[in-house]
């Protein structure tokens, strides 16, 4: 019988951590081993199930990134940019494989996450969700075949109040895909949120509008308005399960897998 894939969280007690370790520990062919949480954080020694609300499992939360991602097969964060970047050093040293479904990282930061990738397989998406992944794959298809001249792009989005990126990665992502439909960079057609006296719509322009409020978990919407219709590609994650769902299948999918940086696309069976 072949032996459970040893899965280590970092930020195991926050909101995304919590959910993964709850998935995890319901997952056929995969087990929490360790987790780990800052240097000084308050609830490092207790137990990672019962922090996570579901049974103990005998793992205590330590303040050791290094010495957690040593012990394990596949680190699943979903932190901060800064918190990324080191976790992906250590993993790329230690020979672990990453998920990561932390956003807002800048160029630099991404850079670093490619270089661990040179040395370990790891899965970076700005959103885990099975749905999520397929509404990437159809805004790059539709906005393909509906031309700039006839159709106007906007993604809209809604988080709850405490999420700290704007534009979210996933907007960024639904938009970069709308963007490649069309055969341009995102950068070159990308629009924040408008105020004041804009002046006409420029031709081939994505713009992005930003809600956040309440306890929204995630919602996205890809809007193609053309003269007398509109087509809306959307997407509403009702909890965050389905986030942790699809970061540990990631995980258990990097098994025997080569060093790369892969998407949810590639763990799915999608063209890149």
């Amino acid at each position: 019988m072949a032996s459970e894939l040893k899965i280590g969280v970092v930020g195991c007690s926050g909101r995304m951590g919590q959910m993964v370790v709850a998935q995890v520990s319901e997952t056929t062919g995969c087990a929490i081993t360790a987790g780990c949480e800052y240097p000084g954080h308050e609830l490092i020694g207790r137990d990672i199930g019962a922090v996570a609300g579901i049974a103990a499992l005998g793992v205590t939360i330590g303040g050791d990134a290094a010495a957690m991602i040593a012990g394990v097969d596949v680190v699943v964060d979903f932190t901060i940019p800064d918190a990324t970047i080191e976790h992906a050093r250590l993993a790329a040293q230690a020979g672990a494989a990453m998920v990561i479904g932390t956003t807002g990282l800048d160029p630099a930061q991404a850079d670093v996450i490619a270089a661990a990738a040179r040395h370990v397989p790891v899965v970076w998406a700005p959103n885990m969700s099975v749905g999520v992944t397929v509404l990437l794959a159809l805004s790059e298809q539709v906005a393909g075949l509906l031309g700039p001249d006839e159709y106007d792009i906007e993604i809209v989005e809604m988080h709850h109040r405490h999420k700290i990126d704007a534009p979210s990665g996933t907007a960024l992502g639904l938009g970069g895909a709308a963007a490649a439909g069309r055969g341009v960079a995102l950068d070159k057609v990308y629009r924040a949120a408008r105020d004041g006296h804009t002046g006409a719509r420029p031709r081939g322009e994505i713009g992005f509008a930003v809600l956040r409020g309440g306890d929204v978990a995630g919602e996205h919407s890809v809007v193609f308005a053309g003269e007398g219709e509109r087509i809306v590609l959307s997407h509403i994650a009702g909890s965050r399960k389905v986030f942790a769902a699809g970061a540990v299948r990631a995980a258990l999918w990097t098994q025997n897998r080569p060093a790369g940086l892969y998407s949810m696309k590639n763990v799915l069976g999608f063209d890149a």
